[in-house]
Parts: structure tokens; C-alpha cells; sequence
């Protein structure tokens, strides 16, 4: 025996088709426990329906998700839910409830999913905003009365709320200019070292690339087409990682005519 753990998330063979059109064509990837996957690859490839389908709000037409060595593909509402206290979530954008208070959204999970008492949710989520920067008074304020950064921070302070085993990132640093995107990126590194949690990103941003990932996964046409760790990724030998990387419009990955 090796002794090899088990990876925490694992998908063999996942497929999805839309209207007969198919977006993921054979989905394989591990991510090892307490470590951190990000997924790359253009637009349209199929990262953010891996992630969806992980996540449960798709299911595949074939393949296996495993979470914790459990197939979870055919998994009951129920069961659906109880797997979900185990997942933490960083939108795009924030993606903030207007009508609530900072407090309030970050607690949003603990309240929600987990029926903890206001009380105790508001404390929790006051020890979280702090932990991201931000001073108390934040979390009596609205979304609106935040600049575009403050709420980017509050996001990762949501995403840990709940001390999940696994959390997702969905395009943290988008939209954000470099310097804030190094702070995003150093805010999730810090938190899920803390948590000793399981991340799974994808992204464009090849600077969150290298500074937030263990290991990297680059999709193309609906298929892994290449896996490594991120000290690998600038030594590749994959021609369509090196475009990727880059930044180049020659070579395997072709522009799609809109």
C-alpha cells in the first residue's frame, strides 16, 4: 500500500451535454485533501459546469463525483443537504444580498444551513470581517456603503463562515486591479491555510493562478488536457497551456467566430 489519502474530490469520466451540445466530454480530476485546485482553461470550456455539477445544481449525464470517497452524483435532496454544510462558496463579484447587512450576509450560511441563533452567528460573523481586514463597524453596514474592494473582502469572510472542509472560488479576483487582486489572493491563501480546508478555483487571473494553488488543471474543449502542480505550469511541454499562460492567439486554441 502506498498510503496515499484518498482525494477529497474526486470526478472520473464526468459528461454534459446542453441541447445536444456537449460542454464537459470527460471530466477527470482529483483534488487531494487540504489542498488547492485551480481550474484554467478559455471561456466556454466547461469550468464553471464542473463546478456547478460538484456543487449539485447540475448533474452530469454520466460520470462519478466523488466527495470524501462517496458518490454523490444520484445523491437525494437530503443527502444534498447535508453535503452542502460542508461546502463554502466565493462568488463572482460578491454577489452581496442588498437588503442585508454585512453581518447579516456573512452569517448568512451559519443562520441558513446551520440554524445557529443570531446572536451567535452575528459574533462569528464579526471575528470573520475582522479576519479579512475589515473593522467591526463594517458589519452594521449595507452592501451599498461599501467600496467595490471592502465588498470583495467580505466575500471570503462568507465563504469561511461556516469553517467549511471545502470551498469554492468562482473568479475571485475579477474585474479587480492588481494590487487589490493580490490582497484577494493573499486573503484566500491565509484563510483556507487557517482552515485547513479544500479549494477548488477557476480563473483567468494566471497571478491568483500562482499565488493561490497547489495544483492546476487546464480544460479545453470540454476535457482536462492537462494536470500538474503549479511549480510545473511554466515548464508544461502542453502547447495549449503555453498559449493559455501567455497569452498568445496562435496556436491550438483557437478564437470561436460570435
Amino acid at each position: 500500500m502506498s498510503g496515499k489519502p484518498k482525494p477529497k474530490i474526486e470526478l472520473t469520466g464526468v459528461t454534459k451535454a446542453f441541447d445536444g451540445k456537449e460542454v464537459l466530454r470527460g471530466i477527470d480530476i482529483e483534488v487531494p485533501t487540504g489542498k488547492s485546485l485551480v481550474i484554467i482553461g478559455g471561456s466556454g470550456t466547461g469550468k464553471s459546469v464542473t463546478l456547478k455539477c460538484i456543487l449539485g445544481l447540475l448533474k452530469p449525464d454520466s460520470g462519478s463525483i466523488l466527495i470524501d470517497g462517496e458518490e454523490t452524483v444520484n445523491y437525494t435532496p437530503k443527502q444534498r443537504d447535508a453535503l452542502m454544510l460542508k461546502f463554502g462558496m466565493l462568488f463572482q463579484g460578491a454577489a452581496l444580498f442588498d437588503s442585508m447587512k454585512v453581518w447579516e450576509n456573512v452569517a448568512f450560511g451559519l443562520i441558513q444551513g446551520r440554524r445557529i441563533p443570531r446572536k451567535e452567528a452575528r459574533e462569528i460573523a464579526i471575528k470573520k470581517i475582522k479576519s479579512v481586514g475589515l473593522k467591526t463597524e463594517v458589519a452594521h453596514l449595507y452592501p451599498a456603503e461599501l467600496s467595490g474592494g471592502m465588498q470583495k473582502r467580505v466575500g471570503p469572510a462568507r465563504a469561511v463562515a461556516t469553517s467549511p472542509e471545502i470551498i469554492f472560488f468562482d473568479e475571485p479576483t475579477t474585474g479587480l486591479d492588481p494590487i487589490m487582486a493580490d490582497v484577494i489572493n493573499n486573503l484566500i491563501v491565509e484563510q483556507v491555510n487557517q482552515l485547513g480546508a479544500t479549494a477548488l478555483s477557476i480563473t483567468h487571473d494566471m497571478g491568483s493562478v500562482r499565488k493561490i494553488a497547489d495544483y492546476v488543471a487546464m480544460t479545453h474543449n470540454g476535457v482536462i488536457v492537462w494536470h500538474g502542480t503549479v511549480d510545473e505550469l511554466d515548464n508544461s511541454g502542453n502547447e495549449y497551456v503555453e498559449q493559455f499562460i501567455h497569452g498568445r492567439a496562435d496556436g491550438p486554441i483557437t478564437r470561436r467566430v460570435i
